[in-house]
């Protein structure tokens, strides 16, 4: 069966959950907390070996205290440098 997953995707959504919790000095100890999650499943986020469900993405906001369409916008536009960055 074919992946659906985009591992560029992914790894937007990695760097930008990684550098917001980096930027309010959170552990992933803490943002799993603060998001009501299991501490591996952001780890495997934060490496680009999952992808989250709406659920988890809004999950996730709280957690960042940071409304949903704006951490879809960051993942967005990472996504889109990091195309661009390959073209």
């Amino acid at each position: 069966m074919r992946s659906t997953q985009n591992p560029a995707l992914l790894k937007a959504l990695a760097s930008e959950l990684k550098a917001r919790r980096a930027a309010l000095g959170m552990s992933q100890d803490d943002l799993a907390f603060s998001s009501e999650m299991n501490r591996t499943f952001v780890a495997k986020l934060e490496l680009a070996k999952t992808s989250p469900s709406l659920t988890s993405l809004f999950k996730l906001s709280i957690g960042l205290d940071v409304e949903p369409w704006e951490l879809v916008l960051a993942i967005q536009k990472r996504f889109e440098m990091e195309r661009r960055v390959k073209d």
